[in-house]
C-alpha cells in the first residue's frame, strides 16, 4: 500500500530540486528508458531512514562535488509509485529489490549499482565517492 503522497513530497523533492526526472508511471519509465544514448542515473527513492540520511544527501554531494555526471537523473519512489518502480526493475532483473538504491545504465546497458545494503550504516560521503568513483569510470 501506497504512502501518502503529503508524506512523501519533501522526499521526492529533495531529488527533484537537484534535476531528478519524477518518473511516476510504467509508461513514464519505458520513455525514459527508451533513449538509451549515454549515461543514466536511477534513483530508487524511499522513505527509509538510510534514504534521508545517506542515500539522497550522498547523491547531491556527487552531483555537487563530482568532475563528471551521467547525462540522465531519473527516479522512482518505491514506497509510492508502486507501477513505476516495478516496470524501472525490470530494466534489471537479475537484482533482488532494494530501495533506496542506484542504477547506472550507459547506453542502455546496466554498468553499476549500489543496494540498501551498501548505503546503510555509511555516512553520505561515503555514498558520495562510491557514486563519484562510478561517474569517473563511466560518464564522459
Amino acid at each position: 500500500m501506497p504512502y501518502s503522497p503529503m508524506l512523501v513530497k519533501p522526499m521526492k523533492e529533495e531529488l527533484t530540486e537537484i534535476g531528478f526526472k519524477e518518473l511516476l508511471s510504467a509508461k513514464d519509465v519505458d520513455a525514459a528508458m527508451a533513449d538509451q544514448a549515454g549515461v543514466t542515473l536511477v534513483a530508487i527513492n524511499a522513505v527509509y531512514g538510510s534514504a534521508a540520511g545517506m542515500a539522497r544527501p550522498g547523491v547531491r554531494l556527487a552531483l555537487e562535488d563530482g568532475s563528471k555526471r551521467p547525462d540522465k537523473l531519473v527516479t522512482v519512489f518505491a514506497e509510492q509509485d508502486l507501477e513505476a518502480t516495478e516496470r524501472m526493475r525490470s530494466y534489471f532483473p537479475d537484482i533482488p529489490p532494494s530501495e533506496p538504491s542506484f542504477a547506472l545504465f550507459k547506453d542502455g546497458e546496466l554498468v553499476y549499482f549500489i543496494p540498501r545494503y551498501r548505503i546503510e550504516g555509511r555516512d553520505a560521503r561515503s555514498v558520495a565517492a562510491d557514486l563519484c568513483n562510478a561517474f569517473d569510470e563511466h560518464c564522459e
